[in-house]
C-alpha cells in the first residue's frame, strides 16, 4: 500500500492528489462524469478507505450499516418537498417531519399540517425537545432503544479511530484550503508538481440572483458566439451548480472571453456577471474538494464515532492563534462560495454537527460568536436565504435548552439586536429615528431574517429563571428597546394644506417591519410576565425609554382650556398642523407590560420602581391619543391631500395583522390614562386633541358644509373612542377574562356579520408566535358547522344563545362590517317580531387597576357632551348632529346605566358612588329652559328622522326606571313612594303591552303583503320561463312537446305501431312548427326551408373521451388522414356541442365581424378566443364557440300503409341488394369511361341479372330533392368546413372530398358521446337531455342529412361504395378494412346519410320517397346490425363460461347454431364449445350501446316518437323497446335465419378475412364489446398518499435530485415533470412543456392535470389556453387548499371529483377555460405552452 505507516499521512495524501486530480478532472468543458467517478474511486478513494478501515471498504460499511441506526432522522429537505408538522405535539411550528417518518408516526392521526419546504430544513424525528409526545417514528424507535445495547457493536475499533484521527485532519484541511483558495493561477506549494505549469485555463461564469435566465443565455450567445442549445445548457448548469466553465484555452483567450461576457451582461440597471479565469489545476482541485466533501458526508451517516472525530477536528483552534477553527473559516467564507460548494458544506454540517447534540451546542456557540459577521455577509450577498449558512439558525435557536444556553452564556438576544442596529444605520435620520424612504426591498427582506432569528430564540418561554438568565434577558430587552426607540415616532408626517402631495412617500417598509416585530413584541412581553421581578425591571426600563422619547417637545408654554367649570393646562399641539407619527412601539410595549402588571397583581409594587411623580401619565397618553386623532381626521377627509400612503398606513394600523401591537395597545394606553387621571381632565384633553373644544361650547352657526361635515365626523370618531375606552374590557389584565373568552368574542362578532368559512375566520383572527389563533378550541362553543354542497365551502353559523353577546360598537369592526352587522342583527330581530333595540351586552368588571375608568361616564364633561348632542337633535339643528352620533350617545347612556345597575345589584346603595342616574336626571343649568337627559330622551322619541332609534330610546327609558327602582328599593323610602313607583311601572308595562300588540299587528300585515308580492313575482317568473324556454338549459322536459302531439291514440297492449322508426310500419314523424327567437335582434321567425337561415352557436372540438386505447399515438396533422372509417377503439373523434342559443345567420355574421373589427383596434389586448380560427363567445351565455349549426327543419313524412304493404310483397332484402348493386355498377360503367382505377370489380355470382334495369331503383317511389334557401346552403357549407378544419387540423377547403366524411363522423361520434353520458349518469335514453344537448343534437343530425346536397353526388356515391364494401364483401374496393377494424355505428350513419345519392340522375334531382327511404333505412340498419353481431361474437364471446344452469331458451339455441356456422367459416379457429346462453348474453350486452345510439340517430333523423319504456331507466324493458322501435326481433339471431340465403355468403367473407383469423388465433387483439366506459383515474382518499407518490417521483430525463413540479394526468394517470426545461419537447418546431405535449396525445389537446404539490387542478386546451380549477380535495371544514397554504389534512370529495368527470365527458373543459379566463384576465402572463 502506498501510504505506509512510516510516511507522514498528510504529505503522502497531498502528493497523491497532486498527481491524480488534475488528470482526472481535465476535461471540464464536457466532462465524462461516469469515467471521472470511476478514476476517483480507483486511484484515491479505494486506497484511502482501505487504509482507514483496515479491510475491504464495502464489507466494513455493510457491517456498520447493520449494526445500528441513529435515533435522529436528519433528512435534509429539498425545495418543494412536503413536510409535516403536528399542531397537537410540536413544540413550535418549525418542528417538522419528513414524509417517511410522518407516515410511521403517531402524528398521522393528530391535527397535522402539510407544507412545501423551501429547502434546507431538517427532519426533527428523534429530537425529544421538538415534540411534546411521540418524538420517534417506528423506524427510529429501535435506533433509540438500542443505543445502549448496541453501542458496543457499532463503536469503531481503536485502530479505525486512530486512522480516522490521522486521515480526517488532512482531508478537512485540504477541503477548507481549496474552498477558500483565492489565487486564480497558482496552487498551494504542496499540491504543485515540479513540472512547469501548462497554459490551460478556464473562463468560469458564476451564478447570481440578479440576472434572469434569458439574460445569461443572451450574453453567452453574444460573447462566445455559441448556439442557443449550448447557452441553455451552460445556464442550467450555472443555476444548479453555481458555476460553470464556459470556455477553455490559453490565459489570453479566456481573459478576452471574460471581458466579452462582462460587456454583454452589463446594462444601465444591472452590474455585469461574475466571471473568473481559473487555471485548470485550480479548477480540478476545487472540484475534487467538493467530491471529498460528499465522501465525508456519506461516512458521517455510518457511525457516531466518525461524526464526533470530524466535529472535534473542525472545532479545534490552534493554540495561541487568533485564527478561527476550520468550521468557522468555512462559515465566514460561505457568502463567497458558489452554490454547489455551499450545498456540500451545509449537508456536511447537517450530517455531522446536527446529529450529535453536544457538538450542535458547540457549533451554535461558534455560530453566535461570528453572528454579526455572518449576517452582514448574508445581507450583502445575493443568493437566496436557503443557500446561506445563516439559514441554519432555525436549527439551533429553536431548541429550548440550546436557546437558553445561548442567552445565558453567549448573550444571543443582545447580539441579534445589535446586529439589527448595525445593518440598518443607513436608514437613521438626524434624530436617530428610522426613515425608510427610498429603501431597497431586496436588502430589507434580508434584514427580516435577523428579526426571524430573534423570534426563534424567544419561541419557547423558560420555566425556570436563574439570576444569570434574568440579567442576560434584561440586557437583551434593553438592547431591543434601543431598536424600538429608533422606531418611536419615525416617519412623521404633516398635513398637506393647499396642494396635493407630489410623490407618495414609501410606507411599506415601516409597516412591514412592524408586522415582523408584532409577535416578537408580544413574546418579549410574555417572557417578562413569567417573572415578577423581571416584569417590574423591564417596565421601569421601558418607561424610561418612553420618557426620553417624549422629552423633546416640552419647551413650549402651556395653554389653558375651560369647560363646565373644569380647567385643563396642556402643551399646545394640533394634529392637523404639527407633525405626527403612527409608529409608537415603545408606548405600546409599555401598555402591554402595564396590562401584564395588572393581570399578575404586581402593579401594587410599581411605586417601588417608578415613583408617581416620575410616572407623568399625561405624557404617556399624549402620543397614542395623537395617533387615534390622526385616524379620526383621516376619516373626516382632512388629510385627503396626503395621498394614498397615509390611508394605507391607517388601514394596517387597524388591520388584524398589526392591530394587536398598534391600535389595541393605543386603546389600552387611553384606558391607563383614564384610570389614573381626573376623568374631567382626561375628557378635556381628548376634546382638545380632537380639536372639538369649540364644538361643545356655544356654536356659531356656519354655512360651510365641508366644515360641518368634518366636525360631525370628528365628534362621531371621538364618541366611538370613548365607547371603546369605557366598554372594551376583553383584555386579560384590563378585566378578569381569559384568552379563550377574547377569541370567543372575536368569533361571535365576526359571525354576527354573516356565516363564514373556517379559513375566513382564521384570517380575521390574530395569530400568536406559533401561528395559531386558538380558533379550534372555542369555535364549537359558539357556532355550528354547515357542510358544503358540490361547490362552495362549509360555513360556521352562530348559535342563537350567543347572539346576546353582540355589541354593535365592537372595536375591531371596520365601518362596513359595523353597518353590515347592525343591518343583519336588526333584520333578524324584525323577523322574530322583536323590537330593534341593540343595547350593549353587560361588560365584565374592570380589574382593580382599571376600575377608575368607569368614572368617565358620570363626570360633568361627559354629561355636558351627551346633553349637548341630544339637545341639538331635539331642537332639529339639522346640520350639527347625525343619526350615528345619536346612536353613540344612546350607547354611552346604556353603558352608564348598565354599570350602575350592576354595581347596585352587587353592593348596598350607600357604597355605590357611581351616580349616573343622578347626574343624568340633573338639570343642565339653572336657566329656565334648562333640561335634563331624561327629558331630552322623551322628546327624542318624537323626532321623525330618528324613527329607527325609537326602540333603543324606549329600552334606555326602561333602564332608567329599573335603576331608579333599584335605588329606591335599597333606600328605605316610605311605602308611598314605593307604591307610586309601582303604579308608574304598571302604567309603563301597560303601554309596553300596547306597543307589543301594535308591533305584532304591523308584522302580520307586512307578512301578508310579502306573500302577495311573492305570488305575483313567481307568476311573472313562470311566464318568463315559458317565453324564454331556450335560456333555461335545464328544463328537462324537452321531449314533452313531441309526446304531446301524438296523432293516434295508443293502441291496446300490442306493440304501439306509431312508435316504430324503421321499415314499412314506420310511425308518423312529429314535425311541429318551430318558431325561434334570435338572441341578438330579439325577432321571432319560423324555421322553414325557403326562409333565411337561423343558426345555433356551437363548438367543434377533437376529443378522446371514449378512447379504448390511450397508448395509441394520435396523428397531429390530418393532411393524409382518411377519416371515412372510425377504428373501434374510438381513439379520437370530433365532437360538436352547442349552448342552445339561436341567432339569425345574418345577425351572427354582423356580430362576428364587429368582434373582429373591435379586436383589430385593440391589438395590444390579449384575447381569450382566437378570432383567426373563427372563435367567439356566445353573446348570451359567454360559452366559447367556433362555428354555428344551421337549423334545418325536419321534413314530416307519412307512409301510406296500403302502398307499403304492396311494396313489401316485392322488395325483399335479396331483391333490394340486387337493385342496389346494379345501380352502383351502372354508375361505375358511366364513370369508368372517364377513370379506370376506382370502379369496383363485381363478382357476378348470379347477381347482375341483365333483366334488372339500371333505373329500377327508382320504381319504388321517388320525389324531387329538397331545395334549400341560399342562406341555409351557405351556412351548411360554412359549418361543414369548420368540422373538416377542426377535426383534421388542416386549412379550410370547401371543395375537399373529406368534408362529407367528417360530417357523418362528427354526427356519429357526438351521438356516441351523449349515449355514453346518459348511461354513466343512469338517465333514460330519451327525455332527460338538457335543452342545449337536445337542440344541438337535433340540428346536427338534420344538418348531416342536408349536407349531402352541397357536395357533388358522384363524390358521395364513391364514399357510399367504400362504406358498403365493409358490409358487402362482393364489392372489391381496395383498402377496405376488415370487419373487426371499423366502428359499425359510424358505418351506419355514413351509409344512411349517403344512400340517397344513388337516386341522382343527370337531368333531374331526385330523392327517395318516404316508402323507399323506409326500406332503405330498414335494410341498411339490418345489414349493419348483422355485421355488428358478427363483430361481437367474434371478438367478445370467448370468455370461459362461468358456472350457470344451461338455459335452453330459443335465443340460446339460435346462438348455438350461429356459432356452428362461424366455426365452419373460420375453419375451426372459432371454438364452437361456447354455450349458446353465454354467446347470447355477450351479444345482448355488447349490442346495447349500438342500439341506443341507433335509436337516438333515427329519432333525430326521422322525428318518430320513441316508446314510453325508453323514457325511463330499466334494463329489460329497454332492450325490448329498442328492438321494437328499430324493427328488430328480440331474438337477434332470427335476423340471420330470416335473411340466411342473402347473408350466408356475406358471413363467409366476413369470417374468412385474414385480420379476423389472426385475432381468433390470438395473434392480435380485437376490441371487446360493450366497450368500457371511461372515467377519471382513481385518486387516493387521503391527499398525503398523493404527496407520497410525488416525493418518490423521479424525472425520467434528468439525473439530479432537484425537486420537480410533479403533475398527474387525471385522464390516464401519467405522472409528469411540469414547468421544467428538462422535459420540454419540440413539437412541429415549437418548444412545448411536458403537460402541453402530453395533452396533445392524451386528450387531443384538451387535458386535466392535478398539480400535486400545489393541490390545484389545471385544465388546458391547445398550446395557449388553460385555467386553474379547485382540486377535489377538501379539509374537514369543506374548503379546498390551493398551494397547501393552510396545510390542513385533505380528503377526496367524491361529488366534486364526479363534477370534474362530467366536465370532461360533457366536453365542457374548453368552455370552463374560456369562462375562467374571461373572469380573471390576469392569467395572461402565464405561458401555458411551457406547462
Amino acid at each position: 500500500m502506498w501510504w505506509d505507516e512510516r510516511f507522514d499521512f498528510q504529505t503522502t495524501f497531498l502528493q497523491c492528489l497532486a498527481k491524480h486530480v488534475p488528470n482526472i478532472y481535465s476535461a471540464e468543458m464536457d466532462p465524462l462524469l461516469e469515467k471521472q467517478e470511476e478514476m476517483v474511486q480507483t486511484t484515491i478513494f479505494y486506497p484511502m478507505e482501505c487504509y482507514l478501515f483496515g479491510e475491504d471498504p464495502d464489507i466494513f460499511l455493510e457491517k456498520l450499516q447493520q449494526s445500528g441506526t441513529s435515533q435522529l432522522c436528519g433528512k435534509v429537505f429539498k425545495g418543494g418537498e412536503t413536510t409535516y408538522s403536528c399542531r397537537d405535539c410540536a413544540v413550535d411550528p418549525t418542528c417538522v417531519l419528513c414524509m417517511d417518518c410522518f407516515q410511521n408516526s403517531i402524528h398521522k392521526n393528530h391535527r397535522y399540517k402539510m407544507h412545501s419546504s423551501t429547502g434546507g430544513g431538517f427532519c426533527d424525528c428523534g429530537d425529544t425537545e421538538a415534540w411534546k409526545t411521540g418524538p420517534l417514528c417506528t423506524k427510529h424507535e429501535h435506533g433509540a432503544s438500542g443505543t445502549a445495547k448496541e453501542n458496543s457493536e457499532c463503536q469503531l475499533n481503536e485502530e479505525v479511530m486512530e486512522h480516522s484521527r490521522r486521515v480526517f485532519p488532512s482531508v478537512i484541511k485540504y477541503i477548507v484550503d481549496m474552498l477558500i483558495w483565492e489565487e486564480e493561477k497558482e496552487l498551494p506549494l504542496e499540491l504543485t508538481i515540479s513540472r512547469e505549469k501548462a497554459d490551460n485555463y478556464y473562463c468560469v461564469l458564476f451564478n447570481d440572483e440578479h440576472h434572469s435566465y434569458d439574460h445569461v443565455i443572451y450574453s453567452l450567445q453574444r460573447a462566445l458566439g455559441c448556439e442557443l442549445g449550448e447557452a441553455q445548457l451552460h445556464t442550467t448548469a450555472i443555476d444548479k451548480e453555481g458555476r460553470r466553465a464556459v470556455k477553455a484555452g490559453h490565459y489570453a483567450t479566456c481573459q478576452e472571453a471574460k471581458e466579452e461576457i462582462k460587456r454583454h451582461s452589463e446594462n444601465v440597471s444591472q452590474r455585469p456577471l461574475h466571471v473568473e479565469v481559473l487555471h485548470a489545476d485550480v479548477m480540478a482541485h476545487q472540484k475534487f474538494a467538493l467530491r471529498l466533501g460528499s465522501w465525508l458526508n456519506k461516512l458521517m451517516s455510518y457511525s457516531s464515532d466518525f461524526r464526533q472525530i470530524f466535529c472535534q477536528i473542525c472545532l479545534k483552534e490552534d493554540a495561541g492563534s487568533e485564527k478561527p477553527c476550520f468550521i468557522s473559516k468555512l462559515m465566514l467564507w460561505d457568502a463567497k462560495l458558489h452554490k454547489g460548494a455551499r450545498k456540500v458544506l451545509h449537508e456536511l454540517i447537517f450530517s455531522s454537527f446536527f446529529m450529535e447534540m453536544e457538538y450542535k451546542k458547540l457549533f451554535a456557540v461558534e455560530f453566535v460568536k461570528y453572528y454579526k459577521a455572518l449576517q452582514k455577509e448574508y445581507i450583502n450577498d445575493d443568493h437566496d436565504r436557503v443557500l446561506s449558512v445563516t439559514a441554519l439558525s432555525v436549527q439551533m435557536f429553536t431548541v429550548p435548552t440550546l436557546a437558553r444556553h445561548l442567552i445565558e452564556e453567549q448573550k444571543v438576544i443582545t447580539t441579534i439586536t445589535e446586529t439589527l442596529l448595525e445593518v440598518l444605520p443607513e436608514y437613521l435620520d438626524k434624530n436617530d429615528k428610522f426613515n425608510f424612504q427610498g429603501y431597497n426591498q431586496e436588502k430589507l427582506n434580508r434584514v427580516y431574517a435577523v428579526i426571524y432569528d430573534l423570534r426563534y430564540v424567544l419561541i419557547s418561554k423558560p420555566t425556570l429563571w436563574t439570576d444569570h438568565l434574568r440579567e442576560r434577558f434584561l440586557e437583551g430587552f434593553v438592547s431591543f428597546l434601543r431598536i424600538l426607540t429608533c422606531m418611536q415616532g419615525m416617519e412623521e408626517i404633516k398635513r398637506q394644506i393647499g396642494q396635493h402631495i407630489e410623490v407618495d412617500p414609501d410606507w411599506e417598509a415601516a409597516i412591514a417591519i412592524q408586522m415582523q416585530l408584532k409577535n416578537i413584541l408580544l413574546m418579549f412581553q410574555e417572557w417578562c410576565a413569567c417573572d415578577e421581578e423581571l416584569l417590574l425591571k423591564a417596565y421601569k426600563e421601558c418607561h424610561k425609554a418612553v420618557m426620553r422619547c417624549s422629552a423633546n417637545g416640552r419647551s413650549r408654554e402651556k395653554t389653558v382650556f375651560h369647560l363646565c367649570g373644569h380647567t385643563l393646562e396642556s402643551r399646545p399641539y394640533r394634529v392637523s398642523t404639527d407633525p405626527v407619527s403612527i409608529h409608537l412601539p415603545l408606548s405600546r410595549t409599555l401598555a402591554g407590560l402595564h396590562v401584564r402588571l395588572s393581570k399578575t397583581g404586581t402593579i401594587s409594587r410599581l411605586h417601588e420602581f417608578v415613583s408617581p411623580e416620575e410616572f407623568q401619565v399625561d405624557l404617556l397618553v399624549e402620543y397614542p391619543l395623537r395617533c387615534l386623532v390622526l385616524v379620526a381626521q383621516v376619516a373626516a377627509e382632512m388629510w385627503r391631500r396626503n395621498g394614498l400612503s397615509l390611508i394605507s398606513q391607517v388601514f394596517y394600523y387597524q388591520d388584524v395583522k398589526c392591530r394587536e401591537e398598534m391600535y389595541d395597545k393605543d386603546i389600552i394606553m387611553l384606558q391607563i390614562g383614564a384610570s389614573l387621571m381626573d376623568p374631567n381632565h382626561f375628557l378635556l384633553l381628548i376634546l382638545q386633541r380632537y380639536e372639538l373644544a369649540d364644538a361643545f361650547k356655544k356654536m356659531k352657526p356656519t354655512k360651510d358644509q365641508d366644515l360641518i361635515k368634518q366636525c360631525n365626523v370628528l365628534i362621531e370618531e371621538m364618541l366611538q373612542i370613548l365607547i371603546y375606552v369605557v366598554g372594551e374590557r376583553y383584555v386579560p389584565g384590563v378585566s378578569n377574562v381569559t384568552k379563550e373568552d377574547v377569541i370567543m368574542r372575536e368569533i361571535i362578532h365576526l359571525l354576527c356579520i354573516e356565516p363564514m368559512a373556517h379559513s375566513a375566520i382564521t384570517k380575521s383572527l390574530p395569530e400568536n408566535e406559533n401561528n395559531e389563533t386558538g380558533l379550534e378550541n372555542v369555535i364549537d362553543k359558539v357556532a355550528t358547522f354547515k357542510k358544503p354542497g358540490v361547490s362552495g365551502h362549509g360555513v360556521y353559523e352562530l348559535k342563537d344563545e350567543c347572539l346576546k353577546e353582540f355589541n354593535m360598537f365592537f372595536y375591531h369592526y371596520t365601518k362596513t362590517q359595523h353597518s353590515k352587522a347592525e343591518h343583519t342583527q336588526k333584520k333578524r330581530r324584525k323577523q322574530e317580531n322583536r323590537d330593534e333595540a341593540l343595547p350593549p351586552p353587560p361588560p365584565p368588571d374592570f380589574s382593580p387597576a382599571f376600575s377608575n375608568v368607569v368614572r368617565l361616564l358620570n363626570c360633568d364633561v361627559m354629561m355636558h357632551i351627551l346633553r349637548t348632542i341630544l339637545q341639538r337633535a331635539v331642537e332639529l339643528e339639522t346640520h350639527l348632529w347625525t343619526e350615528a352620533m345619536i346612536q353613540m350617545v344612546l350607547h354611552l347612556l346604556s353603558l352608564g346605566l348598565l354599570e350602575e345597575k350592576q354595581q347596585l345589584q352587587k353592593s348596598p346603595e350607600e357604597e355605590v358612588t357611581f351616580d349616573f342616574y343622578h347626574k343624568a336626571t340633573r338639570m343642565g343649568s339653572s336657566a329656565l329652559n334648562a333640561v335634563n337627559i331624561l327629558m331630552l330622551l322623551e322628546k327624542l322619541k318624537r323626532v321623525p328622522q330618528l324613527e329607527a332609534q325609537k326602540d333603543t330610546v324606549s329600552w334606555i327609558l326602561q333602564m332608567f326606571n329599573t335603576v331608579k327602582r333599584l335605588r329606591e328599593k335599597s333606600s328605605l323610602a316610605t311605602t308611598v313612594a314605593a307604591t307610586s313607583g309601582l303604579e308608574a311601572t304598571k302604567g309603563d308595562e301597560s303601554t309596553q303591552d300596547k306597543e307589543k300588540a301594535e308591533r305584532k299587528r304591523k308584522a302580520e300585515a307586512a307578512r301578508l303583503h310579502r306573500q302577495k308580492i311573492m305570488a305575483q313575482m313567481s307568476a311573472l317568473q313562470r311566464n318568463f320561463i315559458e317565453t324564454h324556454k331556450i335560456l333555461y338549459e335545464n328544463t328537462l322536459e324537452t321531449q314533452g312537446k313531441e309526446d304531446a302531439i301524438m296523432e293516434e291514440e295508443s293502441m291496446s297492449l300490442a306493440i304501439d305501431y306509431s312508435k316504430i322508426a324503421l321499415g314499412p310500419k314506420r310511425g308518423p314523424s312529429v314535425a311541429e312548427k318551430e318558431v325561434l327567437t334570435c338572441i341578438l335582434c330579439q325577432e321571432e321567425q319560423e324555421v322553414k326551408l325557403e326562409s333565411a337561415a337561423m343558426v345555433l352557436s356551437a363548438c367543434v372540438q377533437k376529443s378522446t373521451a371514449l378512447t379504448q386505447n390511450r397508448s395509441r399515438i394520435l396523428e397531429l396533422s390530418g393532411d393524409t388522414l382518411d377519416p371515412l372509417f372510425m377504428h373501434p377503439d374510438l381513439p379520437c373523434g370530433t365532437h360538436t356541442g352547442s349552448c342552445g342559443h339561436v341567432m339569425h345567420a345574418a345577425c351572427w355574421q354582423k356580430y362576428f365581424e364587429a368582434m373582429q373589427l373591435n379586436f383589430r383596434q385593440r391589438l395590444h389586448v390579449e384575447q381569450i378566443f382566437d378570432l383567426e380560427n373563427g372563435e367567439y363567445l356566445c353573446p348570451l351565455c359567454k360559452s366559447l364557440c367556433n362555428t354555428v349549426i344551421p337549423i334545418v327543419p325536419l321534413q314530416a313524412q307519412k307512409i301510406n300503409s296500403e302502398d307499403a304493404e304492396a311494396v313489401a310483397q316485392i322488395l325483399s332484402l335479396a331483391r333490394w341488394l340486387e337493385i342496389v348493386i346494379v345501380r352502383i355498377s351502372g354508375y361505375s360503367m358511366k364513370n369508368a369511361k372517364g377513370e379506370k382505377q376506382n370502379a369496383p370489380a363485381f363478382i357476378n355470382k348470379g347477381v347482375g341479372n341483365s333483366a334488372l334495369e339500371f333505373h329500377s331503383i327508382l320504381s319504388f317511389g321517388v320525389q324531387p330533392s329538397i331545395k334549400y334557401s341560399s342562406s341555409i346552403k351557405e351556412m351548411l357549407i360554412l359549418f361543414a368546413t369548420t368540422i373538416y378544419r377542426v377535426g383534421l387540423k388542416v386549412a379550410p377547403n370547401e371543395a375537399d372530398y373529406r368534408i362529407p366524411m367528417m360530417t357523418w363522423s362528427t354526427c356519429a361520434f357526438t351521438i356516441q358521446c351523449i349515449e355514453n353520458l346518459l348511461e354513466t349518469e343512469g338517465k333514460p335514453l330519451f327525455g332527460s337531455l338538457q335543452n342545449r344537448q337536445h337542440s344541438g343534437l337535433k340540428a346536427l343530425v338534420q344538418f348531416a342529412a342536408a349536407q349531402r346536397t352541397t357536395s357533388p353526388q358522384v363524390l358521395i356515391q364513391k364514399h357510399l361504395i367504400r362504406l358498403l364494401g365493409v358490409l358487402l364483401p362482393n364489392f372489391k374496393v381496395e383498402d377496405t378494412p376488415s370487419l373487426l377494424e371499423v366502428d359499425m355505428f359510424h358505418v351506419l350513419v355514413g351509409v344512411v346519410l349517403s344512400f340517397p345519392s344513388l337516386y341522382w340522375e343527370d337531368t333531374v334531382d331526385l330523392q327517395p320517397s318516404s316508402i323507399s327511404s323506409a326500406y332503405n333505412h330498414l335494410y341498411l340498419f339490418h345489414l349493419t346490425t348483422l355485421a355488428h353481431i358478427t363483430q361481437i361474437v367474434l371478438s367478445s364471446a370467448t370468455e370461459s363460461p362461468t358456472a350457470r344452469s344451461h338455459d335452453n331458451s330459443e335465443e340460446a339455441c339460435s346462438a348455438q347454431s350461429f356459432c356452428k356456422e362461424v366455426c365452419r367459416y373460420t375453419s375451426g379457429c372459432f371454438s364452437q364449445d361456447i354455450p349458446g346462453w353465454l354467446v347470447w348474453d355477450c351479444v345482448k350486452k355488447g349490442i346495447m350501446p349500438y342500439l341506443r345510439c341507433a335509436a337516438l340517430f333515427f329519432h333525430y333523423l326521422l322525428g318518430v316518437s320513441p316508446p314510453e319504456e325508453l323514457l325511463q331507466v330499466s334494463e329489460e324493458g329497454q332492450f325490448k323497446a329498442l328492438c321494437s322501435y328499430l324493427s328488430l326481433p328480440t331474438n337477434l339471431f332470427l335476423l340471420f335465419q330470416e335473411y340466411w340465403d342473402t347473408v350466408n355468403p356475406l358471413l363467409q367473407r366476413w369470417c374468412a378475412d385474414p385480420v379476423v383469423l389472426s385475432c381468433l388465433k390470438g395473434e392480435s387483439i380485437a376490441i371487446r364489446y360493450p366497450r368500457k366506459r371511461n372515467s377519471l383515474i382513481e385518486l387516493p382518499e387521503d391527499y398525503s398518499c398523493l404527496l407520497n407518490q410525488a416525493s418518490q417521483f423521479r424525472c425520467p430525463r434528468s439525473s439530479d435530485d432537484e425537486q420537480k413540479h410533479p403533475v398527474l394526468c387525471l385522464f390516464c394517470g401519467a405522472m409528469l415533470c411540469s414547468q421544467n426545461t428538462c422535459c420540454q419537447e419540440l413539437v412541429n418546431g415549437e418548444e412545448l412543456g411536458a403537460c402541453t405535449s402530453h395533452a396533445l396525445q392524451c386528450g387531443a389537446g384538451v387535458c386535466m392535470f392535478l398539480k400535486i404539490r400545489e393541490c390545484k387542478v389545471v385544465l388546458i386546451e391547445g398550446k395557449t389556453r388553460g385555467c386553474l380549477y379547485p382540486a377535489p380535495y377538501l379539509d374537514e371544514y369543506g374548503e379546498t387548499d390551493p398551494g397547501l397554504k393552510r396545510g390542513n389534512p385533505l380528503h377526496l370529495c367524491r361529488e366534486r371529483y364526479r363534477k370534474l368527470h362530467l366536465l370532461w365527458q360533457q366536453h365542457c373543459i374548453i368552455e370552463e377555460i374560456a369562462r375562467s379566463q374571461e373572469t380573471n384576465q390576469i392569467f395572461f402572463g402565464f405561458n401555458w405552452q411551457l406547462l
